[in-house]
């Protein structure tokens, strides 16, 4: 399901215009982006829980030549989803 689909899907249920809901949707996707980037936490119940992981630096081969590469250390995204969507997937 991509964004159109997901903001037309919640415009039918809850009423409200496909605008309306893009708007508030792009509003959802910028703060939770914000948090992230600050790394704060964003549990949201029922769903799950966004958060930055750490990935530790590494060093790979690199496959068409064989030499060693190092990745850096990076933070990354992550989500957990919550014990109910677990639940609903399962």
């Amino acid at each position: 399901m991509n964004r159109a689909e997901v903001v037309g899907r919640v415009a039918r249920d809850s009423g409200l215009t496909k605008a309306d809901v893009d708007r508030v949707l792009g509003s959802l996707i910028e703060n939770v982006s914000r948090s992230l980037k600050k790394g704060v936490k964003v549990k949201l119940v029922g769903f799950g829980t966004f958060d930055v992981a750490r990935r530790r630096a590494r060093s790979v081969l690199n496959p068409r030549t064989g030499a060693a590469i190092r990745i850096p250390a990076r933070r990354v995204p992550r989500f957990t989803p919550g014990k109910d969507l677990r639940k609903l997937v399962r």
